[in-house]
């Protein structure tokens, strides 16, 4: 309980004596902090420099060593960006933010807004998907959720997701994702990338060259809840500034086949990644599952109760 105590006042202190007051510095000087960081990055402070290098070793083992070498260090130009990026998500505007996260198919966000169904957003941890989640209720007038897992420490959790709620999204647990679609026809939000717990509670597919263990939840919840889907893919046009495209998978989930809605969005993934791989979250351990060795028969099975649940009434 002392510990606990600790704990949160340690966070809470590091919050108000020096975080929130950074967010409300223009971001032309919280981008001279984040020169900072990339110069410790590269010298330093080598920010889990084995686990990218790993990652970039099993993505790319065509690319040579100084190719490798110059995507870590134009990854670490990216995350120094997105640190303090993610810090000016804490107190930026409204209007600041429509201003940097442009949404470059409107007509796409009405076709959305009018179907009389669940919407699920897919996107990845990919460019500044911060801004993303603290965005997203100020593009749709449904009811907006984002999907994820709380932070272990207890006050940052509190607060930085009532900082992602302010502009009217809320933040639902991954266990209880059910309570997302308690509301008429919500707008969900899954960062699709993250590894899956488990090793067979998961699809395995290939991604950048080679087997790699995907969630499942978004082709679930898809199916579960008759959602309509969308790919939400960000580019970066300049430094802080960001294009959003909403690219529709499946007006219908229940009529693509079994996988094949992951694969869409892994593969929409992967070719955002390949066209600039810097800007992915590369720090991240991406493939510490192995392959189980009775993956296909365990495939079979995973498949037998997707089909028993979700298409068995078909013909009915």
């Amino acid at each position: 309980m002392v510990a606990r105590q600790i704990q949160i006042l340690s966070g809470a202190l590091l919050y108000y004596g020096l975080v929130l007051p950074l967010s409300y510095l223009p971001l032309s000087i919280l981008y001279v902090i984040s020169n900072l960081l990339f110069l410790l990055f590269c010298t330093l402070v080598p920010y889990r420099k084995k686990v990218i290098d790993n990652n970039l070793a099993q993505a790319f083992p065509n690319k040579s060593s100084k190719e490798k070498i110059q995507i870590r260090k134009d990854f670490y130009r990216y995350f120094s960006d997105l640190l303090v990026e993610s810090i000016k998500n804490l107190s930026i505007s409204k209007k600041q933010l429509l201003g940097r996260m442009q949404l470059e198919n409107p007509e796409m966000l009405h076709q959305l807004q009018m179907l009389d169904k669940p919407v699920l957003l897919v996107a990845g941890h990919y460019n500044n998907w911060e801004w993303l989640i603290t965005a997203q209720a100020l593009w749709f007038s449904k009811p907006n959720f984002g999907i994820g897992m709380p932070l272990s420490h207890p006050f940052w959790n509190w607060k930085l997701t009532a900082r992602r709620e302010r502009f009217g999204l809320k933040v639902v647990h991954a266990q209880n994702y059910p309570t997302a679609f308690d509301a008429r026809n919500p707008v969900v939000l899954v960062l699709a990338d993250q590894a899956p717990k488990s090793a067979n509670q998961c699809l395995w597919l290939p991604f950048l060259g080679r087997d790699t263990a995907v969630i499942f939840g978004p082709e679930y919840m898809a199916n579960q809840f008759n959602c309509a889907v969308a790919y939400v893919s960000i580019s970066n046009s300049k430094r802080g500034f960001y294009n959003i495209q909403l690219e529709v998978l499946a007006q219908d989930s229940k009529m693509l086949s079994y996988q094949e809605l992951t694969k869409l969005h892994v593969q929409k993934l992967e070719q955002q990644i390949l066209d600039n791989p810097a800007r992915w979250l590369w720090s991240h351990k991406r493939w510490k599952h192995q392959k189980p060795s009775n993956w296909n028969l365990t495939s079979r099975e995973l498949e037998k109760k997707f089909e028993s649940k979700f298409r068995s009434h078909d013909e009915d």
